[in-house]
C-alpha cells in the first residue's frame, strides 16, 4: 500500500511540473505571437494593455484548457493498464 501512495504522490508532482512548465510556454508563445501581430498591424494606443486584454482571453480559451490533459491522459493510460492487466 506504500507503494501505491508513493507512486501516486510522485506522479502527482511530476504531471503539476509537467503542466506548469507546458502553461508557462503556451503563455509565452501567445505573448510573443501578440507582440509580432501587434508590430505586423502598425495599431495605435496602449501596447501592453492590448496584449494584456488578448491574455486574459487567452486564459479561457480551449488550448489553455487542454494542457489539462497532462492529469487526464496519464492516468486514464494506467487506469487501462490496471484493468488489463488484472481482468483481462
Amino acid at each position: 500500500m506504500g507503494g501505491l501512495v508513493r507512486l501516486i504522490l510522485g506522479g502527482f508532482v511530476v504531471l503539476t511540473a509537467i503542466y506548469v512548465i507546458l502553461s508557462i510556454m503556451s503563455r509565452r508563445a501567445r505573448r510573443r505571437e501578440l507582440i509580432l501581430e501587434w508590430d505586423a498591424g502598425a495599431m495605435e494606443g496602449d501596447k501592453e494593455a492590448w496584449i494584456s486584454a488578448n491574455l486574459q482571453a487567452y486564459d479561457h480559451s480551449l488550448r489553455r484548457k487542454l494542457i489539462l490533459g497532462v492529469y487526464v491522459v496519464p492516468l486514464a493510460v494506467i487506469g487501462t493498464i490496471i484493468y488489463v492487466v488484472n481482468y483481462s
